[in-house]
């Protein structure tokens, strides 16, 4: 019978022979996961002998994640910004760059004479709901919004907020980007698919498990992200926030698209790893 710590090592050389970044990682996951423990209390039973009812379901997870099926899918659930959220392959996987994004503008709603912490908050592009969700965790006088034009992702979405007690604080509609959506609003926040076509094919296996349509952005990565600047630019109202998450080098290609659709004050702000990843512009 093979203890705890055995069966962490072996199947770590495995996940490194499979090519599984993490591999350490990726099976503290899931064998806690499987016990029902906190991935730390693990360390606390590294002697502890494991049974096939352990390491039975074990022994699946382990094959579909050679296979590259995400880790985050297998578990279930992830964390985002102290929300733990449904994650399925109905919508992207929440990323620690959207929690950044969450951040940066709940610290803006903080400021003094920020008044759109108040008013109406769209989310396009909502997938499973973690931007809408975070936001009205956090700013209990908003009114929020999340679209999407997949229902399954707002199947998600919905599921979310009803497991966060967040059902009350935020509205799930179908909408192409702005379409079904009245203003003015206050502030629009879009994390829309930013991955040029061409590139998508060499995205990771596990990227690749994700909807396509949450990831494909066109030609250029930002086909989707240019039909929303006008459509916010119409509905946001003077003195209203957009934020956008974008790709590597997009963000500098995208205020020439603002400074036109009359958003005069923009700036792009850099993630955790020092990388342009965000674009915040103030409508005139």
């Amino acid at each position: 019978m093979k203890t705890v710590l055995e069966v962490i090592n072996a199947t770590t050389d495995y996940f490194r022979n499979s090519g599984i970044e993490s591999p350490r990682l990726n099976i503290e996951h899931l064998l806690a996961h499987v016990m029902g423990k906190r991935r730390m209390d693990l360390y606390l039973e590294f002697d502890r002998p494991l049974g096939e009812t352990e390491l039975g379901p074990l022994r699946e997870l382990v094959r579909r994640r050679a296979q590259r099926e995400p880790l985050q899918h297998l578990l279930g659930t992830v964390e985002f910004l102290g929300l733990t959220l449904k994650c399925d392959a109905r919508a992207l996987i929440p990323r620690p760059e959207t929690e950044q994004l969450c951040e940066l503008l709940l610290a803006e709603a903080k400021s003094p004479g920020c008044t759109w912490g108040r008013g109406t908050i769209v989310d396009v592009g909502t997938g499973s709901g973690c931007i809408a969700l975070a936001l009205a965790a956090a700013l209990p006088e908003a009114r929020i919004v999340g679209i999407d034009a997949s229902e399954h992702a707002l199947a998600l979405a919905a599921e979310n907020a009803g497991r966060t007690g967040l059902g009350g604080r935020v509205t799930f509609l179908k909408s192409d980007l702005l379409s079904g959506v009245d203003g003015p609003l206050d502030l629009l926040v879009a994390n829309l698919p930013y991955i040029p076509t061409a590139e998508v094919a060499a995205l990771q296996s596990e990227v690749q498990r994700e909807p396509a349509t949450a990831l494909d952005g066109g030609a250029d990565g930002l086909a989707i992200i240019r039909r929303l600047l006008p459509q916010a630019a119409a509905k946001l109202r003077p003195g209203g926030r957009l934020a956008l998450e974008v790709g590597l080098g997009q963000a500098e290609l995208l205020v020439a698209d603002l400074a036109g659709e009359n958003f005069p004050e923009r700036r792009i702000l850099k993630d955790y790893q020092g990388r342009d990843r965000y674009l915040l512009a103030t409508h005139g």
